[in-house]
């Protein structure tokens, strides 16, 4: 079995958060986030990162993380742009919003040849996270059944202070394997808790804090790629009549689906680590205040790429 990949997704313009937040300094060192990230990857065992991004912002990242990580890990890149769609498909007038998360995978489908992990540009998952992942993918292989994995996270561990953020809610079976797992795109908190509204604040409901949400830690073989582009042409027809300009392809979909079919079973695996993320431009001191503790504490050095 070929060693896991890391496929890092980098094509977001970071709308909610007004500018190019993959590659905004967060260190001491003028580090981004995704730096702790294969900081991490790369100690749990990775050795190749593929970056999905998009040409637009092609030497911009290669100057702010791209090049620097290229010494000590095999980088690549793979390119998400509107128009890879599936023959006779085009892009609808006035679109400008990527695909989603499942097409930015399948921009990299030509550079992976085994399992691979899958996660955001702009997301700290912590160090426990790449350890299971990595764990999981070197001593599991597809058989009867596709076999996935997902890193969980502590709902509480998620969220902003700052305004609302989207998770996927996950449900578990008794074995430990993924359910379903629901897109919720309106999470808040308030006094006293979190909860969750899906009719634009008429009516909230209650999440405990504890419930495990999906931050798109993915774990995959290779048998996904052919499974996520079979299923693109059929989502388009269902989904470009109703919302042309902002349907998304998301991997929460085709797994769902994977499972519903029994062609797939997911193990839920466990991050006990608070995550971090910029999703609004007021998270960015809270990040940058946690980096700098768990620096202190000796957690990561200064210059994390110093050879």
């Amino acid at each position: 079995m070929n060693k896991p990949v890391l496929v890092v997704m980098a094509a977001g313009m970071g709308s909610r958060y007004g500018g190019m937040k993959q590659i905004d300094p967060v260190g001491p060192n003028g580090q981004v986030i995704i730096d702790y990230s294969l900081y991490d990857a790369r100690r749990a065992g990775f050795e190749t990162v593929v970056f999905v991004i998009k040409h637009e912002i092609e030497d911009a990242f290669k100057q702010a993380i791209g090049d620097r990580v290229s010494r000590v890990m095999d980088v690549k890149y793979a390119f998400q742009q509107l128009d890879e769609l599936p023959a006779g498909y085009t892009i609808p007038e006035g679109r400008v919003k990527p695909w989603g998360t499942c097409h930015a995978v399948l921009a990299a489908k030509d550079l992976i040849d085994g399992p691979f992990a899958v996660i955001n540009a702009d997301d700290y998952y912590g160090p426990e996270a790449f350890r299971v992942m990595y764990d999981y993918l070197s001593t599991h292989a597809d058989g009867e059944f596709y076999d996935y994995c997902m890193v969980s996270y502590l709902l509480r561990n998620t969220v902003s202070e700052n305004g609302s953020v989207a998770r996927g809610v996950c449900v578990t079976n008794e074995d430990g394997t993924l359910r379903s797992v629901t897109e919720r795109t309106r999470i808040e908190t308030y006094e006293g808790g979190v909860h969750f509204t899906e009719d634009g604040g008429e009516s909230w409901t209650d999440l405990p804090g504890d419930t495990p949400v999906s931050m798109n830690l993915w774990g995959f073989g290779k048998s996904f790629l052919a499974e996520a582009e079979r299923r693109f042409a059929g989502w388009l027809d269902q989904n470009l009549p109703a919302n042309p300009l902002k349907c998304e392809y998301f991997l929460p979909l085709v797994v769902t689906e994977l499972i519903e079919e029994g062609k797939a079973k997911i193990q839920v695996l466990h991050s006990t680590d608070k995550w971090y993320g910029v999703t609004y431009r007021e998270d960015k001191p809270l990040v940058m205040d946690a980096i700098a503790h768990k620096t202190a504490a000796g957690e990561y050095p200064e210059d994390l790429w110093a050879e």
